[in-house]
């Protein structure tokens, strides 16, 4: 009955990420750079990333909602930012550094990969701010990642106290998601339309 239980809710997981990822394909190529520009916007703003000496971020791709823009300027504020390094062996990350867009190296599965030293799996822990990727969040925080469970692993590195945020489209939190039992929580979302507080620091 448990497995069954826990089937279910990976179907629903993958039926959910499917529709997501095909709303955000379907959209115009110009909503999502005015997108990009005005999530940037809100996450520059954010009194925790203002105040942030080192954020852990991420390189997008696809049609993610872009973080080039964010990538630059926290650079530019001599922000330390560290980048996902996915290790090949069970999808977990390790950290290294951000410099510039041109030290980034095609890395596993169609992601960038900064060409500075590895800092370990535990880097992510020293992050004043960390803003992860997202499929969809739900009301309480729980979030819908591509399905590889690197981020869940990450996320339990991070202090307790510490802002969790997704960067999301408009319409992608919902009022919920499904989860198991290893899912991490985000504290927060982060949209075109501004920032929304979810839930607890992140455990």
């Amino acid at each position: 009955m448990v497995d069954d239980r826990a089937t279910v809710v990976r179907e629903r997981k993958a039926a959910l990420r499917r529709s997501m990822l095909a709303a955000r394909g379907a959209l115009p190529l110009a909503a999502r750079v005015d997108a990009a520009s005005l999530l940037t916007s809100a996450v520059l703003t954010l009194p925790e990333v203002v105040a942030a000496q080192s954020v852990a971020l991420y390189v997008s791709i696809g049609t993610e909602p872009s973080t080039a823009e964010l990538l630059d300027v926290l650079r530019s504020r001599d922000v330390r930012v560290l980048l996902p390094v996915l290790l090949g062996q069970d999808l977990d990350l390790d950290w290294a550094i951000y410099e510039t867009r041109e030290r980034l190296s095609p890395g596993p599965r169609g992601l960038w990969t900064p060409d500075g030293d590895r800092l370990g799996v535990e880097a992510v822990g020293a992050a004043d701010v960390v803003l992860v990727p997202a499929v969809a969040v739900g009301e309480d925080g729980t979030r819908l990642g591509r399905g590889g469970g690197s981020y869940d692993r990450a996320l339990g590195r991070v202090p307790p106290g510490r802002p969790v945020l997704a960067l999301l489209y408009d319409g992608e939190l919902l009022p919920a998601v499904p989860a198991e039992p290893h899912d991490r929580p985000v504290t927060g979302v982060v949209t075109p339309s501004g920032a929304r507080h979810l839930v607890g620091p992140a455990t």
